[in-house]
């Protein structure tokens, strides 16, 4: 049987990886993270097949042990520090758990390569983060890497450390994630804070989203179709990087106008956005856009859900969680 080992399973990504992998047979290991017994709780309850080990990503010998006794045969490493605001505040805990980590788990897999005499397949969720200013759009794999961000420049290390373990001979694939949502991403991103604000407008006829920035803009894909993208990666024949996004643009404006929009409010939406100067970051990268031509090419990959309805179907979850009531 194939074992597969993913760091990061109680995640948005993770969770979705885990039922990929279980529905194909795979034995499933996860890290979880000491102390976040809700998140296993919730995972258990969706996966019950997922043999998980609960630990601190940021304990090497604990994560290199792992490793050496699950002997897995794919690796998915998505683990780490998921907020660029919160690593502002944060700038050293984020290079270790989002950079170092990363390089103890390639490290640890390419032992075990050395050790067993077969392939470690590995996927590392690199971020479109790492481009900060991009010196063009949209980005492809050959842009520049240079963050502006603790969490950028943690993405960074561990993507050229990607490279680096490639250059070993571990088949290690680095994904370039876009942002990429779902109704399971936590509420302490902007894009479900948006949707979970508009559903409870709707149902309640009045209230305002707070937000930053709204002219910024991102690449919103959806978080199973980048899972898959994952997946295809890991078992490609030839190990590389790969930008991850669907090519589009929207606004965090436009996030709240199509979230709102769909709770019924049409023209009045703006009257339910509000703009508040402290919830800008101290440097922004405006424009995000990724071009996966070379994911489509190679690894047969596409894209199966578009912008607007990637917010309905966050919108339309919140509204079921507000007419279910406290559970």
């Amino acid at each position: 049987m194939t074992l597969a080992f993913v760091t990061g399973i109680t995640g948005q990504d993770g969770g979705y990886l885990a039922e990929r992998l279980l529905d194909e047979g795979l034995e499933v290991h996860g890290l979880v993270r000491a102390g976040d017994e809700a998140a296993a709780g919730e995972l258990r309850a969706r996966v019950p097949g997922a043999i998980l080990h609960v630990g601190d990503l940021g304990d090497t010998d604990l994560l290199a042990g792992l490793i050496a006794e699950v002997q897995p045969d794919e690796i998915y490493n998505l683990a780490g520090i998921s907020s660029v605001a919160y690593s502002w505040h944060e700038p050293i805990l984020t290079a270790q758990l989002s950079g170092v980590a990363a390089a103890v788990v390639l490290e640890a897999a390419w032992r075990l390569q050395e050790q067993v005499g077969r392939p470690v397949r590995c996927v590392q969720a690199s971020s479109s983060e790492i481009f900060g200013h991009a010196a063009h759009a949209p980005q492809d794999e050959a842009t520049p890497v240079r963050p502006v961000s603790p969490y950028g420049a943690a993405k960074a290390y561990a993507h050229q450390m990607a490279n680096v373990y490639r250059g070993r001979g571990l088949h290690v694939a680095a994904c370039i994630l876009f942002n990429h949502e779902s109704p399971r991403r936590p509420l302490t991103f902007v894009t479900r804070k948006i949707t979970s604000a508009a559903a409870r407008i709707g149902l309640e006829g009045a209230g305002v989203i707070t937000l930053g920035d709204l002219d910024v803009r991102r690449d919103w894909g959806w978080a199973p179709d980048y899972v898959d993208a994952m997946v295809r990666a890991a078992r490609h024949s030839v190990a590389d990087d790969y930008i991850v996004a669907t090519g589009e643009t929207h606004t965090v404006a436009e996030f709240a106008e199509v979230a709102l929009r769909r709770v019924g409010l049409g023209d009045a939406w703006r009257d339910h956005v509000v703009i508040d100067p402290e919830l800008m970051r101290p440097v922004e990268t405006p424009t995000m856009v990724g071009d996966a031509s070379k994911a489509r090419r190679e690894l047969g990959w596409e894209p199966s859900v578009r912008f607007a309805e990637i917010v309905g179907r966050m919108v339309d979850h919140d509204r079921e969680l507000l007419q279910l009531g406290p559970q």
